[in-house]
């Protein structure tokens, strides 16, 4: 669906909101992919993503590195650097890399590193246990450049992780609300658990309403605003959004306003809104 197809935003974002989760791709003749694909990579340019972020009213932004390109961030990059100081950006990167490339990371202002896991990957006995090394060197490597983690999980993977994310001393964000099914609601003991670290915890984990239909199937993902309301209501201070453009294998089901237009239903409060686009990832990312 083109941005040109969408019509209005419902609301209006405000002046230096952000967009903290999305992905661009380009020509694979110049970008070459890796050799584990989730899904048939689009071609999505910085300028179609820059189109629809006027459309949405997004003034800074946070680039991810998706999957398909591994660890190979140069298309990443150069849109960074097209962008400029307006844009942070996170990367997947060996727990082992070199100092010098980290240092070169950070000056095109690169701010944290993913821990990611296929959101759809079944349950796996003693698979969390496998993660943990890598948790533990990112995490030290980060304490010592002010970076952050950036944690994209299948929910059973976060609720077996919990205990791990509560001992952590840097900031780090959970992607997709945590990747709790929507249909099992806020009682869920994994999400209670997610609710519980955003109040009592350290003030390090940050919770980014995004890819909400990767959680939910109903009409409107009316089952999901529950959770996204749940997740604003115990922690206001350290909830960001994001487009999670363009939505890859989801790209034909739904639309970026669309998503947009569901922070106004489950923020409808200005302030909060203005938190949650503004000052939070402000305060996060350093702009």
């Amino acid at each position: 669906m083109s941005v040109r197809d969408e019509g209005e935003p419902d609301f209006k974002a405000p002046p230096l909101s952000c967009d903290c989760h999305f992905h661009v791709f380009g020509p694979a003749g110049r970008y070459p992919y890796g050799s584990d694909l989730r899904y048939p990579p689009p071609l999505a340019p910085l300028a179609d993503f820059l189109a629809l972020a006027r459309r949405l009213g997004m003034e800074r932004f946070v680039f991810v590195q998706p999957s398909a390109y591994g660890r190979d961030h140069a298309c990443l990059l150069d849109a960074m650097r097209e962008v400029g100081a307006k844009c942070r950006g996170i990367v997947d990167v060996d727990e082992n890399v070199p100092d010098a490339e980290l240092e070169r990371l950070h000056a095109a202002r690169v701010r944290g590193v993913r821990i990611n896991v296929s959101p759809v990957k079944p349950p796996e006995a003693g698979f969390a246990a496998t993660l943990l090394p890598r948790i533990e060197r990112l995490h030290a490597r980060c304490a010592e450049i002010g970076w952050q983690l950036d944690f994209l999980l299948p929910g059973w993977l976060t609720g077996e992780l919990m205990g791990t994310l509560a001992k952590l001393k840097v900031d780090f964000t959970i992607a997709h609300m945590g990747m709790f099914l929507a249909c099992d609601g806020v009682k869920q003991p994994g999400f209670r658990q997610l609710l519980d670290l955003l109040r009592y915890g350290e003030e390090r984990c940050w919770v980014k309403l995004t890819g909400v239909y990767r959680l939910s199937v109903a009409p409107g993902f009316a089952d999901a605003t529950p959770m996204a309301q749940a997740l604003i209501e115990a922690a206001p201070d350290r909830i960001i959004w994001g487009s999670d453009y363009p939505h890859l294998s989801f790209a034909d089901k739904v639309g970026s306003v669309e998503l947009f237009n569901l922070l106004g239903r489950w923020a409808p409060d200005d302030a909060i809104r203005r938190k949650i686009l503004v000052d939070n990832p402000q305060q996060l990312f350093e702009f």
